[in-house]
């Protein structure tokens, strides 16, 4: 295929240059209607292909044109069978895979360490998780990915699962042997879908993890946005038939229903245009990204205190490959924790870091960075260094977390139920109705439909009660929490 080409970036371009008369929304008609500093700021064409799904311009619900035709580029560019667009990001496309194979009460083997957008997937669908514990690396204080062992023993336990739900790479760039876990899941005629999220650069690049869809998967969630050069919001799902495991016209069904009628074109057209950039040169931008971020990593493992993993966390189970262009920064040998690193970078050197944890900070090198701004990274490190190595006392690296609780009710029947909120100390026992995330690890402690373990309790409070960010209920303070109503017994 020719990609070279923008079917839908050059439909809209040649459209505005008619300057059309518009008698349809969006209000702001080319700008002029909207407030004149944001016009000035964002400028008149981006307002100009700011439309809507006209017919010239196809519409993503049922594309026929040239929505059509940037899609099926995508899928060559991706090596999919079939790419759809989403302008509802990655969580959009996510939800879509897993409301495509789950109904209710049907099973999906997913790890513990998943996104927001999965549960949300699962309570609407009505599914109900069989969770899988990532491999916990006891030396940097972070979760990897699942590993075949630990799905087989649920695929053992679970042969009626609807589908195994892997994240590939991990937030940290880490992947166990996906293809592995591609054929075992097929053996059982499970298809897989892939939290893609953080690996659109896999797919153009061989000293890179292998991609969803080179190892065999059925569908991938992928953000072109984060590291492709797309706008934020900009993603795409990819889909692979040939298995049998998934049917096309479901898929399609489900992401329209999930997505908002007023599509953005703008954010289709960054779709289009980073196709086009990343088919034709992703390999070369790539390796540079690879290479400015090798060299980081060199430099930063000589930086008093600091440490950054390469090559030398390959060889386990659940660290089978790694993207180079993630930097995870390990800091706990500087006797600060990594969100005291983070706030520093802000304040100090005007630098934002992609997250923070206890022990880490990660930052992304990608294709929109130079030798200019990784050099103001590693300045800052050194200076980090420099006025906290040997000043601190470094405090033992420890990552605790309670069992998995049991799972009393599916996620669905517990966050729709009649419920009641009780004091957060005396609900031991009692199923909760509500998410509790506590970071680190990033690890969900507490689902709708799990019963609430003393364990649990006094877990979350520790983290409270030291400052750690604690995410997912209605009460932030986590004084209160709110449980499935227990009726009384009526004797007569």
């Amino acid at each position: 295929m020719d990609h070279h080409r923008t079917p839908l970036f050059t439909a809209l371009t040649n459209h505005a240059s008619r300057n059309p008369v518009q008698f349809h929304i969006p209000g702001h008609k080319k700008g002029a209607g909207a407030d004149e500093q944001f016009r000035n700021f964002i400028g008149e064409q981006a307002f100009s292909i700011d439309l809507i799904n006209i017919a010239p311009l196809d519409d993503l619900h049922q594309p026929t044109g040239v929505i059509a035709e940037a899609q099926q580029l995508a899928a060559d560019a991706f090596g999919a069978d079939y790419t759809l667009f989403s302008v509802q990001g990655t969580s959009g496309a996510i939800m879509t895979m897993i409301m495509s194979v789950c109904a209710p009460g049907d099973k999906i083997i997913v790890p513990r360490n998943v996104h927001k957008s999965i549960m949300s997937a699962i309570i609407f669908a009505g599914a109900k998780p069989v969770f899988v514990s990532p491999a916990r690396d006891s030396n940097l204080g972070i979760d990897h990915g699942i590993t075949t062992r630990s799905v087989r023993r649920a695929l053992e336990r679970h042969p009626d699962a609807k589908a195994v739900l892997v994240i590939n790479p991990t937030y940290f760039g880490i992947c166990a042997n996906l293809k592995e876990i591609v054929d075992l899941a097929h053996s059982y005629d499970v298809p897989v879908l892939v939290d893609e999220a953080h690996g659109v650069l896999i797919h153009f690049h061989e000293d890179l993890p292998m991609s969803a869809m080179e190892a065999g998967a059925d569908m991938a969630a992928t953000s072109v946005h984060k590291l492709g050069g797309s706008m934020t919001q900009s993603s795409i799902l990819n889909v692979n038939t040939k298995n049998g495991l998934v049917h096309m016209h479901r898929v399609q069904t489900i992401i329209s229903m999930l997505t908002t009628t007023s599509t953005s074109y703008i954010l289709l057209a960054s779709l289009d245009t980073s196709r086009r950039n990343l088919a034709l040169n992703g390999h070369q931008i790539a390796e540079t990204a690879i290479r400015l971020a090798q060299g980081a990593r060199q430099a930063i493992n000589e930086i008093p205190g600091l440490y950054c993993f390469g090559d030398d966390i390959l060889g386990g189970e659940a660290t089978h490959s790694y993207d180079a262009t993630k930097l995870t920064i390990h800091v706990r040998h500087l006797g600060i924790t990594g969100y005291e690193v983070e706030n520093w970078l802000r304040d100090r050197f005007n630098l934002e870091v992609e997250l923070s944890d206890m022990y880490n900070i990660l930052c992304l090198v990608t294709p929109g960075d130079s030798e200019e701004s990784v050099g103001i990274l590693l300045h800052a490190l050194q200076v980090l260094s420099q006025e906290h190595f040997e000043r601190n006392e470094v405090q033992e690296l420890v990552v605790k977390i309670p069992e998995i609780p049991q799972l009393s009710l599916i996620p669905r029947d517990a966050f729709y139920g009649d419920t009641e909120v009780v004091p957060f100390e005396q609900s031991a026992g009692r199923i909760i109705a509500e998410f509790i995330y506590v970071y680190p690890p990033g690890i969900p402690i507490l689902l709708p439909g799990e019963v609430i373990s003393q364990e649990n309790i006094d877990y979350i409070r520790d983290h409270v009660e030291i400052g750690l960010p604690v995410k997912g209920p209605e009460d932030r303070y986590i004084q209160y929490v709110k449980v499935i109503r227990e009726e009384e017994a009526i004797f007569e």
